[in-house]
């Protein structure tokens, strides 16, 4: 074998290689990264015309990585604004979902227990007498009837 096909079939596989290369970094960059045309017409180009289309895409096509990395503030970036809201709509699904659970979990602690309906009377003991109203509190002691207020006030 003479050195002439050598040197062609080393230049077909580096030529090979590039094309595939250009083939592949056109396809996985991001479409904000492809200039000029789309992205799909840009795999075109590249896949259509194997050397010329990968020097084209490298030259012309790919942005540089400082080029497509502007910065923005994150109140003027629509994708940053776009996934507050998603997180507060999560956050408010989440809370609803935690309360229904609590009632769920208040039902459980005690099985014989109702919703008290509206203007319902007070609970019957065994008897079948209405149990006595609590008495009413203030400061973790019970309050005085009336009565033993004016006895007190006479005696004192």
């Amino acid at each position: 074998m003479g050195v002439v096909p050598r040197v062609l079939l080393i230049l077909a596989l580096v030529l090979t290689a590039f094309w595939v290369f250009t083939i592949v970094d056109c396809a996985v960059q991001p479409a904000i990264r492809h200039r000029g045309v789309s992205k799909p017409v840009w795999i075109l180009i590249v896949v259509l015309l194997p050397v010329l289309g990968g020097i084209l895409w490298l030259v012309i096509g790919r942005s540089r990585v400082s080029a497509a990395s502007v910065r923005r503030a994150p109140d003027d970036d629509p994708e940053f604004l776009g996934n507050i809201r998603a997180v507060s709509d999560q956050d408010e699904r989440i809370r609803r979902l935690e309360e229904e659970l609590a009632l769920l979990d208040a039902e459980d602690d005690d099985p014989r227990w109702t919703p008290p309906a509206a203007g319902a009377a007070p609970a019957e003991s065994a008897t079948g007498t209405a149990s006595p109203p609590e008495p009413k509190t203030r400061g973790g002691a019970p309050e005085a009837d009336d009565d033993t207020r004016g006895q007190r006030g006479a005696a004192g």
